[in-house]
Parts: C-alpha cells; structure tokens; sequence
C-alpha cells in the first residue's frame, strides 16, 4: 500500500493504568498516565505508533500520541525513545523523557514539554465535549469507550465507538438525532439549496417509460408520470390497445416508501408476484395479484431476501428464496444488523400458507452459501445457482421436474429435498443459463475466459464442453439472451462502450450488427418465443430511447419506439467525452468527462468525480438530472472514472482491484483527480469525489490517503468498518472481495485502508502543516440493512473527535457531517421526493464548500 504503511496517530486510547505517584509530584498532582513496557519498545514513524510488548503489537497506544506530539514540537522526526524508560505524564509534570535513549533532566529543557503536555491533558479532559471549530462549526458529545480493545492476531486495536452498533439503544439515537441536527442546520445556510430542489424537481417532472414485455397474450410496461414516488406497472392487451394500471405501490403507503422489490409473471399471465420492500429495506414480502380483476391473493410470504421469483410452467406456484424466520420479537426487519445465514430454496403453491411451502434445498453445513433458481424457457428444468459471496462463480445443480413421479406436489410434507443433480460442483467459474434444447445446454461463462465465452454442454455427456462463441481478444460479453427461436443477442463492453451483435445459437455465427450510440444498453426485452425485440438505451446526454428490433426481418435495425424527453433540457450545451489516464502503476484507466461545451480549461470549475470499483461492477455512462442541473447552474464539470475491482474489462480487472490489490483501486481514483487539475477542468479545493457503497469505502479511504486532492467528499451508505464488515447481515459474502480481519495476511491488507481506522491529522504530517481533510458529507439511513449505518455513524463520529473535538483550536476548519435519512435504504426504491431531496442537499453541500456560484 502507497500510503498508509504506517499506524496512524487517532488519539483512539486503550485503557490507561492510572497510579499515585509520589516525589516529585505534589500531594494534589492529578493521577498520572503512565505507560511502561517491560522489554518493549516504541517504533514510530512519523507522527504514528505501535509499541511491542511480549508479542503483542499495540496499535495506537496513548503515549504514541504523546510522543507523536512531542516529536512535532521538538522539531526533530528522527526522533526516536526506548520504553525501558518510563514515560510518565501528568497535567504538571513531565517526571522522565528519553529521546535518543539519553534522559533529559534539565529543567528548562523539559519546561516546553510539560506546557505542551498540559495542554494536551486538557484537550483530553475537555474532547468528551463539544469543542467549536473556527468555521462556527460546533460538534455533539460522543462518548468513547477506551475500554473496547480487540486483538487482531497479536496487535491491539482500539474500537471506542462500538456502542454505535446499537441500532436500538437509545445512546445511538440520541447520537443519530444531533447529528440530523447539526446536517440540517449547516444545509439551512446553504444558499443554493431550495434553488437546486426546484431545479430538480423541475427537470424530474418528465414521463418515464421502462421497455415492455410479454407474458401469455399479454404486454406488461412500468410507466411514471414524473414526479409520481414509485413507477406504476401496466398491462395491456396489445401495443396499441389501452393500458391499465395493475399495480401502483403509490397506494401501498402514504410516504412512497413501500416499493416493487421484485415481481415475476406466471406463464399462463394470469397472476402477478411482487416483492414488497418498506423503507428500502432488503427484505420484502411476496404477494400475489389476479390480472384479470386485479385482486390480491391471501398468499403472503415473509422473510424473503436476494431472492427471485421463478413460475413453475404449469402456473401453480414458484421458487423463491429465504431466511429462516428470527425468533418472534427478535427483530425490526431493516433496521437490525444480525447476519444472514442458511439461505434456502422452496416452492410456494398458490392459495396456501407460507408454512406449507416445500423445502426444495438446503445447506446447514454451508451457512454462508446463497441460493437462487431460474425455470428453464421450456418449463422442464429448474436450475440451482450457489454462490459463497459475491465473485462472478457459482454452483450450478439442475431437476429434471419431468421425471419426479408426483411433480412438486409429491414432497408436500416431505423432509426430502428435491433431488438436484451437479453438473458444476466448484467455485471455479461462473455459469449463466442462456438456452437449453431439451438436454442441450448454452452458458455464458468466465471459465478460461476472463471476458467470457458461451459454451455448450449435453446433460448427458457432462464432460463434453465445447465453444460457442469463443472468448474475445479485447471486449467483454456482458449479456447474451436467446432471442428469436435460433438467434442470440450479445452485448459487448468495448473500452465501456457498447457492441451489440445478433448471432446464430447453434453456429455461433454473427449474422447482424446493431449500431448504438456511445451510451449504455439498461434493459433488454425478450425471449426466445419472440421476433421483437425492445432495448432499452440511455447516455450522458439522452434521458432515455426504448429501441424495437424486428428479429426477423432480412436486415433488423433499431427503430425507437419512445424517447424520453426532459424539458427545459438541449443537450447540444454539453459534451461528452473519454479520455485514458495512467494510474500509478502505468495502466490506463478509461474516464468519461461531462461538461458544457467550449469551457476555459483554467482550473476555475468545480468539479465532482465519482467512482466505484468493486464486485465486478460496471459503470457506465447515464443519464443524471440532478448532474445536469449542478452543471448547468453550479458551472461543475462531472467525470466517472472506471478504476479498477469493477468489471469493465472482464475478470481480470476486477481480480486486479480486489483483495490484495484493492490499493489499486484507490490508486487510480487518484490518478483520476490529479489529471482533471493538471489538466486545468479544476484545483483540488474546487474538486469533490464521490461514491456509494463500495464506492463510499473508496472515498473514505482517498481522503484518508490524500486529503490535500480534495475539497469536498460524499460518501454514500461506505464501508467503512473493514475489520469489522462481515459480522453485519450480508457482510460476510464481501470477503471474496476485501478479505476478512479473521485471517491474518486478509487483516494485514484491510487495517491498511480501513477508513475508519486510517483518519489522521493531515497538519501534524511532514509538510502538512496548512493541509486539513476536504468538507466531508457522509450519507446513510436507517433501514440500510445491506452496509447497515454503524459504518458511516463510527466514521463520522471518528473524524468529528480526531480532526475537530480533540484539538483546541483545530486547523480542520472544512465540516464533517452526515446526512442520516429514515425510511430509506441502501438505494433501491426510494421515493422520487428522497431522491430530489438528497441531490438538493448534497449539491448544496458541495456548491458551499468549493465556491461555487448560481448560474441562471
């Protein structure tokens, strides 16, 4: 790691022995904090320090504070101490110092050492309050409690904010609510703010369509009008006829927050299952609706989670995903941060009870395993995926429902499990079903492909594999549907830009290509039983184009079949472009520049930059209307950066920003900031970053690393506790990702980026001494029960102690604040209202912060 080598100098004490002591301090000396390491001793670099003591390394110990501190004033970093001595501290005196292993007895010698230490001790006294930062700025209490050490395998690491783990204890709320406090106050002297909320607002009021699909003899589309909270799904008879309404989960609450989850139509289109989620929770209950008048079935199914809905073909039930059900008053679904565990598979039979539903699979000896299922396009099979976290492998197991004596039926009050055959039975690729022709298999795979392949397998011959359309020497297959009885349609990442081709399933053959803008194919619809295809298309600087393609025409071309249009929006008043930038170690990373066209490269624009790179994720380029307004009216130029750990490139990239290489990650983010200010678009204090999950441990750990880049971060729903991650719901499935603190080479790579445990006084670092942390913003809510809130809330409280309360007089004049949303989640399906409000506020926050001006 570039950066971060050295353990960092938080005033995170362990718990001090405290002792009376006698000549030469007086009768009324306070107690004395002392610390004494019987043939140990104190390496510090810098400003930072462990101590060894018998094996064990104590990471951040309360004299390498002291003597960090000690070392600055002294004016000498080489300094170095030996701990045979005793370093005895007191509000008075200063009884021994050692520096270079020779005491220093003088008096007037330690006469500046015992002022600063004084000094120190009443900062110490004084940081359970609030202390007033220079830009008015005053923080809430948070209590510490230096008691919480763990031993990660042999050294000591100080968590005093674990109490914030507590959704439920009233501590945390009360901490909760002077944070919203605090937020609301600074945003209510943000200027731009209710101009930003109307201009979003303004521009959000559009119609939006998503691309329709048919189920039976009927098609199906999701439509809203604007503004509306949730998008309403429709049905019609044909593409022409009248449509109806059949679900608007605008009625299923007063605020918008209960959303569309998932949803799945039965074969037949007679009945609608919906994944309901409240408050953006993970969780969602499964109901089902008669399509023809509407009604809702009694079915109700409960702690369902990262699961689908897969219809049986002769329509009488499905497959779905779940949890064991908690102990009755165990918990508040959304708020609670238990660990998920034992995920398993059943079938539900339409008009029964959830208790009822028969228990297709499960692996108690595996608890950490996911499970999901897909119903083959010709009824007969059911697939099994299993996946042990969140890297592109799986498991993949198939019943032939054909040859169960008595169908599903026959394991109704049953212990046995359906009985799955393997035909991958490892973790060593990804296997995607495409097509089947009765046992004739078509996958999309990674395995020796890392830009993947499609391949072909007879059930029969489970050893005989053969190629399909063979792996591509530069672009990656990012989807492949079969389309058109005999057709596919690819879809190609080429440098982030998409390649769509339709070829033929059995050859592989290319038979047409589909022209497309640069932009990002969002949706695709339609199955093999159809010749018309819907694809759905969306850029920088078009809101959206639903595209129809005649499959069986002689030439097929994609003709638009709605467009979205935003008034009040030209784009032809900004540009687009990518650039290639190199990262620290040569690789080029792809950046894509947003901007209103013919702008003065000076260095004079705010800028914000957004990244993710993680879990073999691609961003590619959308359309933003509140990223329109912050440009057109706040004069911002906006850039994503496709650093590495995403999935651009296939999985070769991700591998590279990922695990032990996750630095690259942050690396490159770097790379990216630094050439949009060598380049003259901004200057580090106009220049914010942002990211969410992921990208929020990304942004976390930059302005750790480089906090002078930086004038303002937005952190959304980060990981941010990385030693402590994978104790908290789905946390575990991430260590395919990041590793995990159990394992001690995995804890050796995390404990170096952690943004929790990396947050440093920027001044007190060589040649710092003007450096602060940018304004920072860190962004959660309540019912995140995927990165759940204890991570951003111990962020936050960790910043506001270090860079602000701890210090008299901090130099960290930027904020730290943070936007706690209720009735919200990690993201998905928040209420347009939210949406608005939180890109009003964030804008607003950084518009503050960097200077930026109302442009009319």
């Amino acid at each position: 790691m570039a950066v971060r080598a050295r353990v960092n100098e938080r005033v995170h004490h362990i718990r001090m022995v405290k002792k009376r002591q006698k000549s030469p301090l007086t009768k009324n000396s306070k107690p004395s904090i002392w610390a004494l390491a019987n043939n140990g001793k104190l390496h510090s670099k810098g400003n930072f320090g462990t101590i060894e003591h018998k094996g064990i390394i104590i990471r951040d110990p309360p004299w390498a504070f002291l003597i960090g501190h000690l070392r600055s004033i002294s004016g000498n970093s080489s300094v170095s101490f030996d701990t045979h001595c005793m370093i005895l501290v007191t509000g008075i005196s200063c009884a021994r110092f050692v520096r270079k292993g020779i005491a220093l007895k003088s008096h007037n010698r330690l006469s500046k050492y015992n002022k600063s230490l004084a000094t120190l001790y009443q900062a110490r006294q004084l940081s359970m309050g609030s202390l007033a930062m220079e830009g008015g700025v005053i923080y809430p209490e948070a209590r510490r409690d230096e008691s919480v050490v763990d031993n990660y395998h042999g050294m000591l690491v100080p968590d005093p904010y674990r109490w914030l783990e507590d959704p439920d204890s009233k501590e945390v709320k009360d901490f909760v609510e002077k944070q919203v406090k605090l937020t609301q106050s600074y945003l209510q002297n943000c200027e731009t703010r209710e101009k930003l909320r109307e201009q979003i607002t303004t521009l959000f009021d559009h119609p939006r369509y998503n691309c329709p699909f048919k189920r039976g003899n009927k098609y199906f589309y999701f439509f809203n009008t604007g503004l509306q909270a949730q998008s309403v799904l429709y049905v019609q008879d044909n593409l022409e006829a009248e449509a109806e309404v059949l679900l608007d989960p605008n009625t299923l609450s007063e605020d918008g927050t209960v959303s569309l989850n998932t949803y799945a139509i039965s074969e037949n289109g007679e009945f609608l299952a919906v994944g309901l989620s409240s408050s953006g929770s993970d969780w969602v209950n499964i109901k089902v609706i008669r399509i023809t008048d509407k009604s809702t079935e009694p079915d109700s199914l409960s702690w369902v989670k990262f699961s689908s809905i897969t219809w049986s073909h002769d329509s009488k039930g499905f497959f779905y995903s779940r949890f064991p059900a908690p102990k009755e008053g165990e918990l508040d679904a959304g708020t609670e941060t238990n660990i998920n565990l034992n995920h398993q598979l059943f079938y539900h039979f339409l008009g029964t009870e959830q208790s009822e539903d028969i228990l297709c699979w499960k692996d108690p000896e595996h608890p950490k395993w996911s499970v999901g299922s897909k119903v083959t396009e010709d009824g007969k099979y059911v697939l099994l995926y299993i996946t042990e976290g969140c890297d592109p492998v799986n498991r993949l197991y198939y019943c032939d429902l054909g040859t169960l004596p008595q169908g599903i039926e026959g394991f109704k009050g049953k212990e046995e499990t359906l009985p799955f055959y393997k035909l991958i039975d490892n973790f060593e690729a990804e296997y995607d079903h495409i097509a089947n022709d009765d046992t004739v298999f078509t996958f999309r795979t990674n395995k020796d492909a890392p830009r993947y392949k499609l391949v072909r397998v007879d059930l029969r011959q489970p050893e005989s594999w053969s190629d399909v359309v063979p792996e591509s020497d530069k672009d990656l297959l990012e989807s492949a549907a079969a389309v058109n009885d005999n057709q596919l349609l690819l879809s190609y990442l080429s440098d982030v830009k998409y390649v769509l081709q339709v070829r033929d399933l059995q050859s592989g053959n290319l038979l047409h290509n589909l022209p497309i803008d640069i932009g990002s194919v969002n949706e695709v619809s339609g199955r093999r039983k159809d010749k018309e295809l819907f694809i759905g298309f969306t850029s920088f600087l078009t809101p959206a184009i639903i595209y129809q393609c005649n499959l069986d025409a002689e030439k097929p071309n994609l003709v638009v079949f709605r467009e979205t249009i935003v008034p009040g929006f030209d784009r032809t008043n900004f540009e687009a472009k990518q650039v290639f930038i190199s990262s620290k170690d040569g690789t080029q990373i792809p950046m894509f520049i947003v901007c209103k066209k013919d702008i003065i490269l000076d260095g004079s624009h705010p800028t914000l930059l957004y990244g993710y790179g993680g879990f073999n994720i691609n961003i590619t380029p959308s359309f933003s209307v509140s990223r329109i307004v912050m440009s057109r009216h706040l004069g911002a130029v906006f850039a994503i950066a496709n650093i590495r750990g995403g999935g651009e490139y296939g999985e070769e990239w991700h591998k590279a920003g990922s695990l032990a290489n996750k630095q690259n990650c942050f690396d490159d983010f770097i790379s990216a900031a630094e050439f949009l200010v060598s380049e003259g678009y901004t200057q580090p204090k106009k220049l914010c970053i942002e990211g969410a999950s992921n990208g929020g441990l990304l942004v976390g750990a930059c302005i750790n690393q480089r906090p002078d880049l930086f004038g303002c971060a937005l952190a959304h729903v980060g990981v941010m506790d990385m030693l402590r991650f994978h104790k908290f719901t789905i946390g575990h499935a991430w260590t395919t990702d990041y590793g995990c603190s159990d394992k001690e080479e995995e804890f050796h790579w995390l404990i170096k980026y952690s943004p929790l445990h990396n947050v440093k006084r920027p001044w007190e670092e060589p040649g710092g001494q003007s450096a602060q942390y940018p304004a920072t913003m860190l962004l959660t809510a309540d019912h995140d029960d995927r990165v759940v809130p204890l991570h951003s809330l111990k962020l936050l409280a960790t910043m506001q102690y270090v860079l602000c309360k701890s210090v008299e007089h901090s130099p960290q004049t930027n904020p730290i604040i943070g936007r706690i949303d209720t009735k919200a989640g990690h993201g998905a399906g928040r209420p347009t209202q939210k949406v608005i409000d939180e890109n009003a506020d964030k804008w607003a926050f950084m518009a503050k912060v960097v200077g930026a001006s109302w442009i009319d």
